[in-house]
């Protein structure tokens, strides 16, 4: 059997999956913030973005863009009934002071206890974007990170311990490829699922990694 990897827009969709009624959630620059276009509409879920905007919509149509509406990725946004638009301090106080449920963000490593690596490579010339990932990190009730399984060169960007400078420590719960879905703890990782075509072992296997139950 061939294995299925989930695109982008599956990966978004199976992250929304999890988003729950009454959340208050924010969308990392890059893929994370597709899962805006995959919120079930009847859901009540505060998307929030650093730059400032909390009720925020999902994309939106093409011709339809107001460039004064945008998200931290300067991607123009909708913005839903009820929704606020305020000074960039006032957002960063929402993610400090622990508001936020949950922040989904990008990553160049996650160790398998949690921690978080994804503002710098470690490479001579690569350029710093830490932005506000760490707040996020640390001020969020639970940080989920969204990302490829594997690096260009096949190795898995989950790790038993980080190479890279850490964003912050112990702060990811659970972790979105698109080859499986899995949950960080203290005693290591779990497996939640995996796509078609592969199964525990193998996958374990081709990330050098034993799941714990």
């Amino acid at each position: 059997m061939s294995v299925t990897k989930r695109d982008k827009q599956a990966l978004a969709r199976r992250v929304a999956m999890d988003i729950q009624e009454g959340m208050t959630v924010n969308l990392g620059i890059g893929m994370p913030t597709l899962v805006a276009n995959f919120i079930a509409p009847d859901l009540e879920v505060l998307l929030h973005s650093e730059n400032g905007i909390l009720g925020m919509g999902p994309a939106p149509a093409t011709g339809s863009e107001d460039y004064d509406l945008i998200n931290a990725g300067k991607q123009p946004v909708t913005l839903k009934s009820g929704g606020a638009f305020f000074h960039h301090a006032d957002s960063f106080a929402m993610m400090r002071g622990g508001h936020l449920d949950i922040c989904v963000l990008g990553a160049f490593q996650v160790s398998v206890h949690g921690d978080l690596a994804n503002w710098h490579t470690g490479e001579r010339g690569a350029i710093p974007a830490v932005g506000g990932a760490m707040d996020l990190a640390i001020g969020a009730k639970e940080t989920w990170v969204m990302m490829d399984l594997m690096t260009k060169t096949g190795e898995s960007k989950i790790v038993s311990a980080c190479t890279y400078p850490l964003t912050g420590i112990a702060c990811v719960k659970r972790v979105y490829t698109d080859l499986g879905t899995f949950e960080c703890s203290p005693e290591g990782l779990r497996l939640i699922d995996c796509v078609d075509g592969l199964d525990a072992p193998s996958l374990g296997q081709m990330m050098g990694i034993t799941f714990v139950k």
